[in-house]
């Protein structure tokens, strides 16, 4: 029996300046709104945390709290 990657969620391991697929899926889900991104539209991701965003705002923001986050630790 085929399997579909329609409406499933992918597992991304994301590196510098691309990503592989660990589990095939037609999309991710943003780490800060939760909106879906279809894995063709994926452009923003952060290789420390391993987090997809929908938008280069939404990487900002995570990039800011996780900075935050940081400088309360210290």
């Amino acid at each position: 029996m085929l399997m579909s990657n329609r409406d499933r969620p992918a597992r991304l391991h994301f590196l510098s300046y691309s990503f592989r697929v660990l589990s095939p899926g037609d999309h991710v889900l943003c780490a800060v709104s939760g909106n879906r991104i279809p894995l063709e539209e994926l452009r923003y991701w952060s290789v420390a945390r391993q987090e997809p965003y929908a938008n280069a705002t939404y990487s900002v923001e995570a990039e800011m709290k996780a900075r935050a986050a940081r400088g309360a630790l210290d």
